[in-house]
């Protein structure tokens, strides 16, 4: 070692004299990250040796690529089964990541010594080893708890202990962050003493291991026999002039002595499997879960701060909050910041502690900047605490041959994985757009759920899609996992599409996934769907499975439309299914429970829907064999008005022949079922609804079924259930009775001649019914009830009329708005004139069109 003798007397105190040098670490702290690295700078060793899966050193050297940017992970996963997989995360302020970029920068060979990845996966899927997927765990041992081996000593009860959080007791604290700041974050390197805190915290750690032994975690004792293994060669080969970077816990078993006879003895008969390795993006979102693959720090984002700022953290950091927070239209000025800084100084003067932590800050930033709400402060911790950093990996990582696919498909397509939450919005009329959305749903129905499907907002044309993506590092997983099936991202979906359809259970299944191919436009693959979905339609002879399976069939339909996919097959299949669900409907209806009839309802629901939209399929298809030309999503007009013809086309040709007989043969059926007594009151009272819906029902029609309903011979349940069905839910049943008095009567005096044993068994069933409803439909049908039948006319004369609920024009209300819309027609004085002396001529006169005149 090139160092001054001070620096070796030093370094002998912390196990670099006669042995290596062992820098005992938290893994993720950025105190230690420092500590580390002003270490390594005074020893000056000949190499590095980090605690890490072997199979990685030959993935050191990428750290040092211009792409390769933190925070990044390892990932090792088994080749003939991609989903038995570890991460080991590592961020800008990681101590191993410190180490690695240092002998990088040095040209100082740098080696990973703990156990292989071969042997932490072969132990068991479910339960990782505690090296798969260290170092995530900040207080060590490194990572999730791993199963126990049959011959092990601990019970599946053993207390595994966490050793930051008994030194922070016996040093009188509560918290063991609060305790690691103060000693350790807040400290930094003080009068040259480069090695004073690895020579203390071996010391607590030694007495630790000395008391609890290996804490629970027998595994440790294997992983640390390699890790004795691996160090003794490193001395072979470079004498004494070595450095490891390794876990704190593990400092006093690396200077215990053991002979290389009783550590090798430990590793005999490890399981092992053959495993792949490779660098994948982390995000510090990702860092801060505990479960799982996460770090388990609860600060990524401070953490990183405290890492990177020179000097002066806390005004840096109170300049960051308050650049968010201008970012989202709040008044935050510089003196916000200086009084922020000040408060949080005083609160740690306070509380003993020598600077602010991440608890001072918040309450500053709480108390100064969100004027003590929490609102805002969610947003900082959101953003700043925890953070939406995504690293980055150079192309020349390995990669299978589907990420590789997947990777070119983004950068063409320009579509960057990030780790914020985003909405994207696609058009499908665009060439780009399209191909955007095909991409997306191959990933989906290959289990890579980068995007997630949300509702449009300001369009509900079929042209439009709206995705919320986020990236998260597991997707990386689950890619690996997809590679079985095909090298590129159109092979694999098609190849997953097949087996998908084969494998299914039931015909909505099949009926699904011939949807979600139109989506993803899978042409090879959708013939196979098809067949397939064919012969279970055939052969499925239960109508609650085939009116599960019309709807998405029937979507399909229009999704292939508006993507220019050929669906007649899909469209013969439809009409062949809907033909089947209206035969078999009225008798499965029939002697049915509460619960089967709601789902039966339900059903019925969803066919009367999906009838709507193959009438309007058959009615395009017929347009265009009729030589009315394409369909407008090949018109190259602008979004809103290409969307508005889009979706009005069809209703230009309601009465079309194919349109017209299946939704007559469909009314049919809805008759049938209004009208059986056998069918349950929910079903029935549904059917008569859609039917008035339509306008298949003259006037007056609706109010006779309901009033025989809701006939003394009628059983209260029966008659609760007929009311449910015909008014209902979300749709549009509170409305239809404030304007139609006539139903409203009905209900009211059926209600009020409920015998009172009766009334508590409908009771739950109406306050079902109308607890969907809008509060305004509640208040406007509770005035109108308080009012009684009859006097409606009245109520503009008594005064007691809900405003906007009246029969009858308010003049006053109607005359306040005149001014407003002179100004927006642009009306002069002159015109204005000559409107109030026409009115003056005719009081009654409140000709709203004279306006423009």
């Amino acid at each position: 070692m090139n160092g001054s003798l001070p620096q070796a007397a030093r370094a002998e105190g912390a196990g670099r004299g006669s042995g290596p040098l062992l820098l005992g670490v938290r893994h993720h702290g950025p105190g230690s990250a420092r500590a580390v690295r002003a270490a390594l700078e005074a020893a000056n060793p000949r190499t590095v040796l980090i605690e890490g899966p072997p199979e990685a050193d030959a993935l050191i050297a990428l750290a040092a690529e211009e792409g390769m940017q933190p925070p990044v992970a390892l990932l090792a996963h088994v080749v003939d089964e991609p989903g038995r997989s570890a991460f080991w995360p590592l961020a800008e302020f990681s101590p191993e990541w410190v180490a690695i970029r240092w002998a990088l920068e040095h040209e100082v060979p740098a080696r990973f010594i703990d156990l292989p990845a071969t042997h932490t996966l072969a132990w068991g899927q479910e339960e990782a080893p505690d090296g798969s997927a260290a170092p995530n765990r900040p207080d060590t041992p490194d990572g999730p708890e791993m199963p126990e081996t049959p011959d092990s000593a601990v019970s599946e009860e053993a207390i595994r202990i966490d050793p930051l959080a008994v030194l922070a007791e016996t040093a009188g604290y509560d918290d063991p962050e609060r305790w690691w700041e103060d000693v350790i974050e807040h400290r930094g390197v003080r009068g040259g003493d480069a090695f004073g805190p690895f020579e203390v915290l071996g010391e607590a750690m030694g007495a630790l291991r000395e008391v609890y032994g290996s804490g629970g975690h027998e595994r440790d004792l294997v992983r640390e026999a390699y890790m004795r293994l691996q160090v003794r060669a490193a001395q072979r080969e470079f004498g004494d002039d070595v450095a490891v970077v390794c876990g704190a816990w593990h400092v006093p078993a690396l200077r215990r002595k053991a002979t290389v006879a009783t550590d090798k003895a430990l590793l005999k008969g490890l399981p092992k499997a053959k495993v792949d390795m490779t660098w994948v993006p982390w995000t510090h979102r990702r860092l801060a879960r505990v479960s799982g693959y996460g770090a388990g720090i609860d600060s990524p984002g401070w953490y990183g701060h405290l890492f990177s700022a020179p000097d002066r953290p806390i005004e840096r950091w109170m300049t960051k909050v308050a650049g968010l927070l201008r970012d989202e239209d709040r008044l935050v000025s510089s003196a916000h910041v200086i009084e922020a800084v000040r408060l949080a100084d005083t609160l740690a003067a306070m509380r003993g502690r020598p600077l602010p932590g991440l608890t001072e800050t918040t309450d500053a930033v709480r108390a100064v900047m969100c004027e003590g709400s929490d609102v805002p402060l969610a947003l900082v911790h959101d953003r700043l605490v925890v953070g939406d950093v995504l690293g980055e990996v150079p192309e020349s990582a390995p990669a299978v041959p589907l990420q590789r696919d997947l990777a070119r498909i983004q950068r063409r397509l320009r579509l960057k994985p990030e780790a914020l939450e985003r909405e994207l919005e696609l058009d499908l009329r665009k060439e780009n757009d399209a191909e955007r959305s095909r991409l997306l749903h191959r990933l989906r129905l290959l289990g890579i759920e980068w995007g997630a499907p949300a509702e449009s907002r300001g369009s509900t044309g079929t042209f439009r899609e709206t995705w919320r993506l986020r990236w998260e590092p597991e997707l990386a997983v689950r890619v690996a996992e997809a590679g079985v099936w095909g090298t590129t991202v159109l092979a694999a979906a098609t190849a997953k599409a097949e087996a998908d359809a084969v494998a299914a259970g039931a015909l909505a299944d099949v009926t699904t996934l011939a949807e979600r191919c139109l989506l993803a436009e899978l042409p090879d693959a959708l013939p196979v769907v098809m067949r397939i979905l064919a012969d279970r339609a055939a052969l499925d002879a239960d109508v609650g499975h085939l009116a599960q399976a019309l709807p998405a069939l029937v979507r399909s339909l229009r999704y292939g439309d508006v993507r220019g996919t050929g669906t007649h097959a899909l469209a013969e299949v439809a009409a062949g299914l809907a033909e089947r669900v209206f035969v078999g409907l009225p008798p499965a209806c029939a002697a049915l429970d509460a619960d089967a009839a709601e789902e039966m309802r339900r059903h019925v629901d969803a066919v009367h829907g999906a009838v709507g939209l193959l009438g309007e399929v058959h009615t395009e298809t017929s347009s265009a064999v009729a030589g009315q030309g394409p369909p407008p999503e090949a018109d190259a007009r602008s979004g809103s008005e290409a969307d508005t013809e889009a979706e009005t086309k069809i209703d230009a040709d309601t009465d079309a022949g194919p349109r017209s007989g299946i939704r007559d043969r469909w009314h049919t059926v809805l008759r049938t079922l209004s009208a059986r007594d056998t069918i349950p009151g929910i079903i029935r009272g549904r059917a008569v609804r859609l039917l008035l819906d339509d306008g298949e029902l003259v006037e007056g029609e609706a109010a006779r079924l309901m009033g025989l309903v809701l006939s003394p011979g009628t059983a209260p349940g029966d008659a609760a259930a007929w009311i449910e069905g015909f008014v209902g839910g979300g749709s549009g049943g509170g409305m239809l009775l404030v304007h139609d008095e006539r139903l409203l009567g009905l209900v009211d005096a059926w209600l009020t001649g409920v015998p009172g044993d009766a009334f508590t068994d409908v009771l739950p069933l109406l306050r079902r019914t109308f607890s969907a409803y809008e509060p305004g439909v509640r208040r406007t049908l509770g005035e109108l009830v308080r009012r009684g039948p009859g006097t409606r006319e009245s109520a503009t004369a008594t005064g007691s009329a809900i405003p906007g609920f009246a029969p009858d024009l308010d003049i006053e209300r109607a005359d306040a708005v005149l001014p407003v819309l002179r100004l927006l027609l642009g009306l002069d004085e002159n015109d204005v004139a000559a409107d109030d002396a026409e009115n003056d001529n005719d009081a009654n006169d409140n000709d709203l069109v004279g306006v423009g005149r």
